[in-house]
């Protein structure tokens, strides 16, 4: 094996709808040639179909040679195992069972070894080591789609518990005005806000946004209440973490524009003095952050898979 084969790790970044393979170059901390490979996946499909795509993707990179590679993924999921625990989620729950260490192992590409993480404590750890929470040592990330995603670091560790770190580290678990946050903040929560305030079917988020910018104000009112309500969510859990940083991700982070003033007021609501100190940002590598966080844990962050190892270059 090359140098350059030593230092690239192969990876995986499957969402709801799509599977993204890259090889990363952990030295330089960015993609091999600047590039990464997408595949349609039907997050609905069966196992086979699912399977199918993810080694497609994956064989794109045969190049690379051999060497360890990651997955990363959402949960619910064994990822020191690798079995999928789906169920009622939404998606994946073909996989639900499916040991996905042994279905992949035979088919990736000269894999040496074998890593699963999740996808938001992948896209956090990717901010911190190559993007906009670099440099900081207590960090708190979100990110924004069918769901909210969530990782709390403080000195390059993934936190499960402790002072303003909800129970596994999961925002999503948490309750907003008596029912589950998502059903607040998320995809499905912001269009049936919109159905609700015009009586009409609701478009895709990216066409809400869109409204909202033209003067829509149904569309603005939407995107204030929403995300000023996550702030609420979010402010005490910030309050007791005292990051240096939020970082903010996922496709809904494409509506900056619209979500960032709310989420600050309701960051301030809590506690105005220690929140108006973090610096809110989205995400400066917003594609290649779970594709270089996942292959952090799986190259440079000590053992494959394990988030707890010391983590370099904090400041």
């Amino acid at each position: 094996m090359s140098p350059a084969d030593e230092a690239t790790v192969s990876v995986l970044e499957v969402g709801g709808t799509h599977v993204t393979a890259a090889g990363v170059d952990i030295r330089a901390r960015s993609l091999r040639s600047g590039r990464s490979y997408r595949e349609a996946v039907d997050s609905n499909g069966s196992a086979e179909e699912i399977l199918s795509a993810l080694v497609r993707c994956a064989d794109r990179l045969s190049r690379l040679g051999a060497g360890p590679w990651a997955v990363a993924l959402p949960g619910p999921f064994d990822y020191e195992r690798g079995i999928g625990r789906f169920e009622g989620v939404g998606k994946f729950e073909a996989l639900r069972r499916v040991d996905l260490r042994a279905a992949l192992t035979a088919s990736l590409p000269g894999a040496t070894a074998l890593s699963f993480c999740n996808d938001a404590d992948a896209f956090v750890l990717g901010e911190w080591w190559a993007g906009a929470a670099h440099g900081h040592r207590t960090v708190a990330g979100i990110t924004l789609g069918t769901g909210v995603g969530s990782c709390f670091l403080r000195d390059g560790r993934i936190l499960r518990h402790g002072p303003g770190v909800p129970p596994e580290g999961w925002v999503h678990n948490l309750r907003y005005a008596g029912g589950p946050l998502e059903e607040t903040v998320s995809r499905r929560a912001l269009r049936r806000a919109y159905a609700r305030a015009t009586g009409a079917a609701p478009p895709d988020v990216r066409e809400i946004a869109r409204r909202a910018r033209q003067g829509d104000r149904a569309a603005a009112e939407v995107f204030t209440e929403t995300f000023r309500a996550l702030g609420r969510v979010l402010g005490p859990l910030l309050a007791a973490f005292e990051p240096t940083v939020l970082v903010v991700g996922g496709a809904i982070a494409g509506a900056w524009d619209l979500l960032a003033e709310p989420l600050r007021s309701g960051l301030a609501e809590a506690d105005p003095v220690r929140n108006r100190r973090v610096v809110i940002t989205p995400a400066h590598r917003p594609d290649e952050a779970p594709l270089l966080g996942a292959a952090y844990l799986a190259g440079v962050g000590g053992r494959p898979g394990d988030p707890t190892a010391p983590l370099g270059d904090s400041r």
